[in-house]
């Protein structure tokens, strides 16, 4: 009998269960008026990833991003962040009047912030950053009192005066991000007194007036990227709960109050690209727990204090950014015991003596880059110890002695930066075991001896200078097949015998089979990226902002120009200026169709100018002064573009449209090789291109200045940097 009782039991229990269970289903079902709405909604939206393709019956749990209120089927929180969305309907999600949560980030949602949005009296949650919307935010959403995060980041579009009512209208709001979006005026007073509020950022507007303190305990605060002005504030309410202070890149002036350091749970500081002056204060000692202290591009001056840290040795402190700045001095001997940096960069200020011993020490290093400062001394061999280094940037200062071959244990290096210092001796062979290397920058130092083969394992090698030393010998035939190299500077050596003709087509950049746009710069830009999103590691990249080109110019380079080199249809210049070159100028510059400067100055080229290069209309710079070319130059195909392109070369003749060409007409005079006329850089002997052009000794000047001794006895033209 107790068997059969048993048996009972547990048939009712499941009988339960099953109605329990379909009765929770069916009070899944959604709200008609809910499901109608959002049908409209989805009808207005472009969505190519089908992310909605699932709203389809009435079971609310099918629906992708819904949620629904189990007994009244009512929508109550929509996500579809990143979800590919586009559209203007945000309007027809104004009749889920239950709807307590929002968030529509990530997508490409555009037109106005709806008005009937202050009708969602529940609202707790609402985010549209990340979007294309427009306009300002409207005064309904003052009614949305019971809001606890507003984000609107990320719609530029989304602008006009900061409304008062911000700071007031509800007061439960823990987080408002109105970054990248906008925004005039003045921060709002509400703001600076809201107790609730514990995340605010207001970056990338166009916000002035004072920065005032904070009364409540703030968390995160970023006011970057704005035009705020006055002295650096406390923050004293929130000296045991801020952990990150993002103030660059407005008008702050004064200096650096040591009550900042007060603020013990700080992670990250950032007071960079602001007014602030004088002394960094011994006294101003921060936190262990500080991870990023960036205070570059400023004012300061003074040395660097010892120790800006409470313990140097147990300090977590990631990044170092003190560049930019007035600071003089030595590098402080304690900066090496901070064993956890992973970034270090001091450059542009006006620091003396030579680098610690010790930076070896820094074993976590990644970036180091100490450039633009009076540095002395050799390079410390201890830098090897510091094998994690991604970039070495220690360019112009007073570095002095050979590279040392230790630095062969730097093989995760990819930017190697030792410009305009007095190195010396040649480049040793292990520097070549850095296979990482990408842009290698030695120029302007007192390298010498031969280039060797072993620089063939910078197989990812993308920029390379080692113009302006005392290098020597022909260039090697494997000068050209690096597959990825985009700039080659060879200039102002000592390199003799011919330019190889072979290997052209390795280099996808200088064949134009790269996709990677140029941005205008006409020098050679390296800027370093770090990414901090409140993890141990920092994240490091770098945009190479450089032409495609060559340069071999001023060295004793002779015989022709290969066919190959003149073929390559990737380059955006070309400089084979001061030499000693000869024969023809290869006539398929047609090839070149992205060609902006040419320099063939200054060589014995002869043979006539090639009638492919009025064929090249991105050419802005145009350089074939001083040789020996002779024949027409045709007038009609633009090339008189370019005054003093052809000077020096008096057996050139003008051709004029119905005319023929006339020895006896002048060539274009003039200081630029510009198309706009804008280079005075001294291109062309004017006394020297007047006595070619008198017609009189036209027959005695082509032979003499055909001659490669008389040419360089006689023209000692200033030769410019191209």
């Amino acid at each position: 009998m107790a068997a059969l009782d048993r048996k009972f039991v547990s048939l009712l229990l499941l009988l339960l269960t099953s109605l329990v269970a379909a009765a929770e289903e069916a009070g899944l079902g959604l709200d008609a008026g809910d499901r109608d709405a959002l049908f409209r909604f989805r009808s207005q939206l472009n969505d190519p990833r089908l992310r909605l393709a699932s709203w389809n019956g009435s079971n609310c749990t099918t629906w992708a991003g819904i949620s629904c209120e189990n007994r009244t089927g009512r929508v109550f929180r929509i996500n579809l962040g990143d979800s590919g969305l586009s559209g203007a309907a945000l309007e027809l999600l104004c009749n889920l009047s239950l709807l307590e949560t929002l968030v529509l980030s990530g997508n490409d949602f555009s037109g106005p912030i709806p008005r009937c949005f202050g009708r969602l009296q529940a609202l707790r949650t609402l985010d549209l950053g990340r979007n294309k919307l427009q306009g300002s935010l409207p005064p309904e959403m003052a009614g949305l009192w019971q809001l606890e995060e507003l984000v609107l980041s990320g719609n530029p579009g989304v602008g006009g005066l900061f409304p008062e009512w911000i700071g007031t209208f509800s007061y439960r709001l823990k987080r408002l991000d109105l970054g990248s979006t906008s925004l005039q005026g003045e921060i709002p007073e509400g703001l600076f007194h809201l107790s609730s509020l514990k995340f605010l950022d207001l970056s990338g507007n166009r916000l002035v007036g004072e920065l005032k303190d904070f009364e409540q305990p703030l968390v995160h605060l970023n006011l970057s990227q704005n035009q705020l002005s006055g002295t650096l504030p406390c923050f004293s309410a929130s000296t045991g709960s801020l952990t990150a202070l993002n103030l660059a890149s407005n008008a702050l002036v004064g200096g650096i109050p040591t009550c900042i350091s007060s603020l013990r749970a700080l992670l990250e500081l950032n007071l960079s690209s602001n007014g602030l002056q004088y002394r960094i204060s011994p006294r101003l000692i921060f936190s262990d727990k500080l991870q990023v202290l960036d205070l570059s591009s400023n004012e300061l001056s003074g040395p660097i204090p010892g120790s800006l840290v409470e313990e140097p040795e147990r300090a977590e402190l990631l990044l170092l950014n003190l560049s930019r700045n007035q600071l003089s001095g030595e590098i402080p001997a304690e900066m090496t015991e901070l064993r956890s940096l992973q970034g270090l960069f001091l450059s542009q200020n006006q620091l003396t003596g030579e680098i610690p011993v010790a930076i070896g020490n820094l074993t976590y290093l990644q970036s180091l880059d100490l450039s633009y400062n009076f540095l002395s001394g050799p390079i410390p061999v201890s830098l090897a110890g510091c094998f994690q280094l991604w970039q070495l940037k220690l360019d112009h200062n007073n570095l002095s002695g050979a590279l040392h071959p230790e630095l062969d244990a730097l093989d995760s290096l990819r930017i190697l930066d030792l410009a305009g210092n007095r190195i010396s001796g040649e480049i040793p062979l292990p520097l070549a075991g850095c296979k990482s290397l990408e842009v290698v920058d030695l120029s302007s130092n007192d390298l010498g001896g031969e280039l060797s083969g072993a620089i063939l394992k910078w197989q990812n090698l993308r920029f390379l200078s080692l113009a302006r030393n005392h290098l020597s010998g022909d260039l090697p035939n494997w000068m050209f097949s690096f597959q990825y190299l985009r700039s080659l500077n060879l200039s102002g050596n000592h390199f003799s015998g011919y330019i190889p003709d072979g290997d052209f087509i390795v280099s996808d950049e200088f064949n134009g089979n790269s996709n990677e746009p140029y941005d205008g710069f006409s020098m050679v830009l390296v800027p370093v990226s770090v990414n901090f999103a409140g993890s141990r590691q920092l994240e490091f990249n770098y945009k190479l902002h450089s032409q495609v080109g060559i340069d071999l110019s001023n060295n004793a380079l002779r015989g022709e120009i290969p066919e190959g080199l003149i073929g390559l249809k990737g380059l955006e210049y070309l400089n084979l200026s001061y030499n000693d070159l000869a024969g023809r100028i290869p006539g398929n510059l047609e090839k070149m169709g992205k060609l902006k400067r040419l320099d063939l100055s200054h060589n014995s080229l002869s043979g006539e100018v090639p009638a492919s290069i009025s064929v090249l209309r991105e050419l802005e710079a145009l350089n074939l002064s001083y040789n020996c070319l002779s024949g027409p130059v045709p007038t009609r195909e633009g090339l008189q573009r370019f005054p003093g392109a052809f000077a020096g070369n008096p057996a050139l003749c003008m051709e004029f449209s119905g005319k023929g060409c006339d020895t006896e007409a002048n060539l274009p005079a003039g200081k630029a090789i510009g198309a706009s006329g804008g280079r005075d850089d001294g291109w062309m002997s004017v006394g020297a291109f007047w006595i070619s052009a008198v017609a009189s000794f036209y027959a005695s000047v082509v032979a003499l200045l055909c001659s490669p001794m008389s040419r360089e006895y006689i023209f000692q033209a200033f030769k410019p940097e191209f």
